[in-house]
């Protein structure tokens, strides 16, 4: 009988694998970090507990220095991703950087081929609790995403949105 799905390992690390390290991170209990070897982190990176860093066998994470990464997040790095410096993550953010691509009815979804695009979470940003940001988005130098908010669209620079979609409601002063 053919095996058609495989394990992605435990997710079990040691920091000394990640590709680089800066000093003062701190990983809660729980924390499971794959492909550590495409994922660095900045000075003072706090990552909550239960978060999982999904990283991929091509492209990397990076996530900057004083950025605060909340309980139960999930971050999958598959097209790329790249979180700025002080940036606030509340808990179970998701971030993701594939989707898979409409085949045909006669194609399950599942079955489909994997698209891949960057997201980027620029500096001094704050992403509110179970927010979720999809392939291909940037979130502009200190907008606020709010609780529950899905990013389908870019964010400028400095922008509150929610909403699913997520809107513009202002721009902060």
């Amino acid at each position: 009988m053919e095996k058609l799905h495989r394990s992605h390992g435990t997710g079990a690390f040691e920091p000394s694998q990640l590709r680089a390290l800066g000093e003062g991170c701190v990983f809660e209990a729980g924390v499971l970090v794959f492909h550590p070897e495409n994922i660095s982190l900045g000075r003072n990176v706090y990552v909550g507990h239960y978060a999982i860093l999904k990283g991929y066998y091509k492209n990397e994470m990076v996530i900057g220095d004083q950025t605060w990464i909340g309980q139960q997040c999930f971050f999958h790095s598959a097209g790329g991703l790249v979180i700025g410096q002080r940036v606030g993550i509340g808990p179970g953010v998701k971030i993701l950087t594939s989707v898979h691509e409409e085949a045909g009815r006669a194609v399950p979804v599942l079955f489909s081929p994997v698209a891949t695009a960057p997201v980027h979470i620029e500096d001094d940003s704050d992403l509110g609790i179970n927010s979720v940001v999809l392939p291909g988005v940037t979130v502009g130098r200190g907008a606020i995403v709010g609780a529950g908010a899905v990013c389908a669209q870019d964010v400028p620079p400095y922008a509150v949105v929610a909403g699913v979609p997520a809107r513009v409601l202002r721009y902060r002063a």
